[in-house]
């Protein structure tokens, strides 16, 4: 199955080159998505032109492909299965709860001179980086991308509910599928919610699963592709 893959804030389709491989050998065909603004000096991208690249990619693939999303870039996950109810044969969000209609993409921390800054590690002290050595925090910090403030303050706009019946494999690493459940039947995801079909899978690692835990990872969404 084709698995195309986005990265959260701050990364580009790099952030995968360790599960690419991994993905391959398990006879899938991956594809990390570097999408615009990421790195390619257009400072003016938004959250549509984001989009628009994730669709291309899905109408891209000769079949049906699982859809990758990690952290924030769930929400362009849900996005493309509701840009694609029929083309998308399931999502995967690692880690990430998409965002409902009318909100904001990412405009939870601050952003300055038009581009939302990696902010250091002090928002993500705590299960979130635990398993972050200081050599891999330094290589990310060294590789964190500034997100352009159209991507990162750009609504969200969904339109067709047959996204709800695309099946769902939420991801969890830092947190547990029990603190998820209670969370969505808090009301704190009111997309998930009403989704039809989610599979909640556990995964020991912290919020950046694809450097520290790559294999594992892979694994995961090659099972979440096999159904």
């Amino acid at each position: 199955m084709d698995i195309l893959l986005i990265a959260g804030l701050w990364l580009d389709g790099s952030a995968w080159d360790e599960v690419v491989p991994e993905l391959t050998a398990l006879g899938h065909r991956p594809v990390a998505l570097t999408l615009p603004g990421q790195g390619d000096g257009a400072t003016a991208a938004t959250l549509e032109d984001q989009v628009a690249a994730v669709v291309a990619a899905v109408d891209a693939s000769p079949g049906r492909p699982l859809v990758v999303g990690h952290s924030a870039a769930a929400t362009l996950a849900w996005l493309a299965a509701d840009a694609r109810p029929a083309k998308v044969a399931r999502t995967a969000l690692i880690g990430g709860f998409p965002a409902p209609d009318g909100r904001a993409y990412a405009d939870f921390l601050p952003i300055g001179d038009g581009q939302l800054r990696f902010p250091g590690w002090e928002p993500f002290e705590g299960p979130d980086a635990a398993d972050l050595d200081g050599p891999a925090r330094k290589a990310f910090e060294a590789a964190a991308l500034p997100v352009p403030e159209g991507v990162a303050r750009g609504v969200v706009r969904l339109t067709d509910e047959r996204r709800f019946a695309v099946p769902v494999a939420l991801v969890c690493p830092e947190f547990t599928p029990a603190e998820a459940k209670e969370w969505i039947a808090a009301g704190d995801s009111p997309e998930l919610a009403r989704a039809a079909d989610v599979t909640y899978v556990d995964i020991d690692s912290g919020h950046w699963p694809m450097f520290t835990r790559p294999r594992a990872l892979a694994e995961v969404l090659a099972a979440v592709a096999e159904g």
